[in-house]
């Protein structure tokens, strides 16, 4: 059971989380990142959107159609955030690559749940590539990982990675932050794309989203971004139709909703 002190903490950096913006989503998690790495000392962080695409008819796909959309990482290393060793385990996961870390995930699928390296693998898994080259490569010593399912077809899950063997305080930690703020996986799925819209928004159409949830104009966008007003209005064309909406209101009642 988490000390009360701490459940009060978790409960202040939700309250946190309400008081940015609509558009702040990606500073938001940001700053839910930062914060539950120091509660418990992990070094980096990341956020991952999956979806599930139909994977036909008598396939034997281990994953049963389930695609990593989107990776964020906290602190960028060695590479541009969009690139890196993150973006490499994301292309292995995605062309079936298989290792047994992958199927992790699978694991209840569908259902809240936690899976982490040291706690769930067997001994010799950290003497094989994958650990070498994406964890011990960066002194990670461990990783934990709690998912959180939003509907049938999309998950969130967030990453965190220690120099030291996460306890299982940790996980009653990190599981009890995170399963109370579906409204904020579901943001994150929304401004990533893979909840809803047809297909992952380009980091420009992110942006664009993320102005289009205030009240600016197409022209103000335009110059917060540095771009011309026509090719600002081809982004917003082209997010309205990503998430299959004709209009900005509409765009917002999709934000907005929250459902169970």
């Amino acid at each position: 059971m988490l000390d009360q002190s701490v459940q009060e903490d978790i409960h202040r950096l939700w309250d946190e989380l309400t008081d940015f913006d609509a558009g702040q989503t990606d500073a938001a998690a940001r700053h839910l990142q930062e914060r539950l790495c120091r509660m418990v000392g992990a070094w980096n962080s990341t956020w991952g959107g999956a979806a599930r695409l139909d994977p036909g008819p008598g396939s034997d796909d281990p994953l049963q159609g389930w695609r990593v959309a989107v990776t964020r990482l906290l602190y960028p290393f060695e590479a541009p955030a969009e690139d890196g060793p993150f973006k490499e385990l994301q292309k292995r996961w995605n062309s079936r690559e298989m290792d047994v870390s992958f199927l992790q995930p699978m694991h209840g699928i569908g259902q809240f749940r936690t899976y982490g390296h040291r706690r769930d693998l067997p001994p010799e898994w950290f003497d094989g590539p994958i650990y070498q080259m994406f964890s011990a490569r960066y002194g990670t010593v461990d990783s934990l990982w709690v998912g959180f399912p939003i509907n049938g077809d999309a998950e969130s899950h967030f990453g965190f990675y220690a120099r030291k063997v996460f306890t299982d305080g940790d996980y009653e930690l990190l599981a009890y932050a995170l399963r109370g703020i579906k409204w904020f996986h579901r943001q994150l799925m929304l401004t990533s794309g893979p909840l809803v819209a047809k297909s992952p928004l380009t980091p420009t159409e992110r942006k664009v989203l993320g102005l289009l949830l205030t009240k600016a104009s197409e022209r103000v966008i335009a110059d917060q971004l540095g771009l011309a007003v026509s090719t600002t209005h081809q982004h917003i064309v082209s997010v309205f139709r990503k998430f299959a909406v004709r209009s900005r209101a509409e765009l917002m009642s999709l934000w907005l909703s929250r459902p169970c």
